[in-house]
C-alpha cells in the first residue's frame, strides 16, 4: 500500500443488524472508485484500543461485489469502548495514524455513535469520520419516519414468528410471552406486533417517566388474557420490550431476577440476554391463575439474536447502499464529524454536536411516541382492559366470574388499567 494514497477505515461497533455488509461495500466501492485504499478494521475499536494494527483486512472492490445479500459483519465487530481513558484513546489515534487512516467510517448504534464523537473530536482534524446509524432497536433520534437500518428487516422477520406463534396459541390452547430487543425504545417490538396483529404489546414508553414493575406488566397481560377468555379465546400472543426491564428501579430489579450477578457491557449497560425476563412473567402469571383454582399454559420465547444476522430484505440492501455511497460522498467533499441520513432522497448529515443530549453528552434515545397516532392504531387492535369496560353492562361482572372474584375487587385491582 502507497504511503503516499489516502485511506479510509471502516469498522463495525455494537450487536450486529441485517445490513452491515451493505454499507461496508457501497463504501468500499465508491472510495476504491475516488482512488482511496481501504481498511477494513476487524472487531471495531477492540486492537485499536490496544494499539494493534494487525487486525486490519485490506477490500477491494472484488471482495465486496457481492456480499450486501449477505447478514453478518465481513469485519465483524465488537463493543469495545475507547472513550474509557485518555490512554486507550491515544492508543486508537497512534494505530490509525499507522495505519495511514485520513478518513473514518463506523458503522453502529448510539454506543458507537458516542465513540465516533470522541475519536473525532480527539483526532482534531486529522481524521475526518462519518457514522452510519446501525441497530434494529431503532432508537437513534434520526428524523421520524426515517430507520435506522436493520430495523425493517428483523421487524419483518420478527413479524412472521409472531405470526406463526399466534396460529400456534390458537390450535395449542395456549399463550405465548414474547420478549423483543430493544434496550431505550420499544419500536421494534410494537412493530412486530403491530404488524402480526398480536393481541397484546406493552413497551416502556407506556408507563411515562415512571418506574415499571414485574406486576404492573403481569397485570396487564393477565387483564388481556380475562378479556379474551369472555370473547370465547383461550390463547394469545403477548409481545413485549425488553426495555420494561430496564425501566424497572435496580431496587425491584435487583428483587425480581436476583441481578447482583448480571454484567455489564463495556459502555455500562446490564446485559438484558442475561435476565429471563419472559420466564418470570411466565411464571407470575402461572401463580396468579393457580391462586384462583385455574391453570394457563403459557410459553415465553425472546426474540432478537435470531434476527441480527439474517440476510437483510431488499429494503435494507437498498437503504445501506445509500448510506454507504453518501457516508463516503459526505467524507470525500470535506465533511467531517456527522452522522451520515438519507431524508427526501437526499444525504443529510447530522453533526455529532445535534444528536447529544445537553445532560449525557450522549446521543438522545428516539423513543416511541405514544401520543402519535400510530400508536394510538397499535392500542386499537389490542385486547386490553380498556375504561369503556367499566360501562358496558354486565361485562365487569362476567370478567370478575373468570377472575373468581367480586366486581367490586376486580375493579380495584385492575382500575390503574381502566383509568
Amino acid at each position: 500500500m502507497s504511503p503516499d494514497r489516502k485511506v479510509l477505515g471502516i469498522l463495525v461497533g455494537g450487536g450486529p443488524a441485517p445490513g452491515i455488509n451493505g454499507v461496508i461495500a457501497a463504501a468500499t466501492i465508491e472510495a476504491r472508485n475516488n482512488g482511496l485504499e481501504v481498511m477494513g478494521i476487524l472487531e471495531g475499536y477492540e486492537h485499536l484500543m490496544a494499539g494493534r494494527t494487525d487486525r486490519v483486512r485490506r477490500l477491494t472492490i472484488d471482495d465486496v461485489s457481492r456480499i450486501h445479500f449477505q447478514g453478518g459483519s465481513i469485519l465483524r465487530t465488537s463493543r469495545a469502548n475507547p472513550t474509557k481513558n485518555p490512554e486507550t484513546m491515544g492508543s486508537v489515534l497512534k494505530a490509525l495514524e499507522e495505519l495511514n487512516v485520513s478518513y473514518l467510517l463506523t458503522i453502529g448504534g448510539d454506543d458507537t455513535a458516542y465513540s465516533a464523537s470522541k475519536v473525532c473530536e480527539a483526532a482534531q482534524g486529522k481524521i475526518a469520520m462519518a457514522h452510519v446509524p446501525k441497530t434494529i432497536d431503532n432508537d437513534l433520534p434520526l428524523p421520524p419516519s426515517i430507520p435506522t437500518f436493520g430495523f425493517e428487516t428483523a421487524r419483518h422477520l420478527g413479524a412472521e414468528v409472531v405470526r406463526n406463534l399466534t396460529v400456534d396459541a390458537k390450535t395449542a390452547c395456549r399463550w405465548y410471552v414474547v420478549v423483543a430487543m430493544g434496550r431505550t425504545a420499544g419500536h421494534l417490538a410494537l412493530g412486530i406486533g403491530k404488524a402480526a396483529a398480536a393481541p397484546l404489546t406493552v413497551i416502556p414508553e407506556e408507563f411515562g417517566d415512571r418506574d415499571v414493575t414485574l406486576g404492573e406488566v403481569c397485570d396487564i397481560i393477565e387483564g388481556s388474557m380475562i378479556k379474551r377468555l369472555h370473547l370465547g379465546r383461550d390463547h394469545g400472543v403477548a409481545v413485549l420490550a425488553e426495555g420494561l426491564v430496564e425501566r424497572m428501579s435496580p431496587e425491584h430489579r435487583d428483587e425480581v431476577f436476583d441481578a447482583d450477578d448480571v454484567e455489564r457491557d463495556a459502555h455500562g449497560h446490564i446485559k438484558l440476554a442475561d435476565i429471563d425476563f419472559g420466564a418470570a412473567v411466565r411464571d407470575e402469571i402461572r401463580r396468579r391463575f393457580r391462586a384462583r383454582g385455574g391453570s394457563v399454559t403459557i410459553v415465553s420465547k425472546n426474540l432478537g439474536y435470531e434476527l441480527r444476522c439474517a440476510d437483510p430484505i431488499p429494503f435494507d440492501r437498498e437503504y445501506t447502499r445509500d448510506l454507504g455511497y453518501g457516508a463516503v460522498r459526505f467524507l470525500l467533499d470535506g465533511g467531517s464529524g456527522a452522522l451520515v441520513t438519507f431524508q427526501g432522497g437526499l444525504m443529510v448529515p447530522i453533526k455529532f454536536e445535534d444528536l447529544a443530549d445537553p445532560e449525557t453528552g450522549r446521543p438522545r434515545p428516539r423513543l416511541v411516541d405514544v401520543n402519535g397516532e400510530s400508536y394510538h392504531v397499535a392500542r386499537k387492535y389490542m385486547i386490553r382492559l380498556e375504561k369503556s369496560d367499566l360501562t358496558v353492562p354486565g361485562r365487569i361482572d362476567a370478567f370478575a366470574q373468570i377472575a373468581k372474584t367480586t366486581p367490586e375487587e376486580f375493579v380495584e385491582r385492575y382500575k390503574r388499567l381502566m383509568s
